[in-house]
């Protein structure tokens, strides 16, 4: 069984711990300074990171280079996602990412995947809305910005996504693609965080054996 080092003790980390310790998983430890920790220790563990785009950014060569494998939640940072992935390769560390590790969402890419290409010159125009709790930092999300990329790459056209902040929303995603003949409306509606940590620690079993950088829609 593996053991993990949850990197961001917020309102995420604690709920990977909630899930963690429900799955019978051993955490070894929590916290918000994850290059303090012991790289003897780290070296056994898997490293499952949501923590903010800018400790990503500073944290993510240590993590490749003394993590057993890594699991990273975190978003905002796909500008510097080759930088990332060549730094983990060349460490020999396997990590798994994903703008959003629920299930439900990564179904939600695959259907929205097939339905984008097989419309495909029928003259439809995409939209997406993404709403989200005040404290999320980066806008459009990333799940925002998989689903547009998605679309872009099946249907051919650039959807423009619309980002609000309000109250404590887990996350709500729709996209509706529309033609002058009808509309089809794909939601996703988090109902808490429980299931971004269920699918994190799916993933960081899913770790074990594994060579290379995946998306985690790529594993399922």
């Amino acid at each position: 069984m593996i053991q993990v080092i949850i990197s961001g003790y917020g309102k995420m980390g604690h709920m990977v711990e909630k899930v963690l310790r429900e799955r019978g998983i051993e955490l070894v430890q929590a916290t918000d300074d994850v290059q303090s920790v012991d790289p003897a220790l780290a070296k056994a563990c898997v490293c499952i990171d949501f923590t903010t785009p800018d400790a990503f950014r500073a944290n993510y060569p240590f993590i490749a280079q003394h993590f057993k494998a890594a699991v990273v939640g975190t978003t905002g940072w796909n500008d510097i996602r080759a930088d990332v992935t060549r730094a983990f390769e060349a460490a020999g560390t396997p990590m798994v990412h994903a703008s959003n590790f629920s299930l439900g969402v990564n179904a939600l890419f695959a259907a929205v995947s097939r339905a984008s290409a097989i419309l495909k010159g029928a003259g439809y125009k995409a939209d997406i809305e993404e709403i989200h709790h005040i404290h999320k930092l980066d806008a459009p999300s990333g799940t925002a910005k998989t689903l547009a990329s998605l679309v872009e790459e099946g249907l051919g056209t650039k959807p423009e996504i619309t980002s609000i902040r309000e109250g404590e929303v887990p996350g709500i995603h729709t996209l509706t693609l529309e033609s002058a003949c009808d509309k089809l409306t794909f939601r996703h509606e988090a109902f808490s965080r429980e299931g971004f940590a269920q699918g994190a620690v799916t993933a960081a079993l899913l770790t074990e054996g594994l060579q290379g950088v995946h998306e985690f829609s790529e594993l399922l």
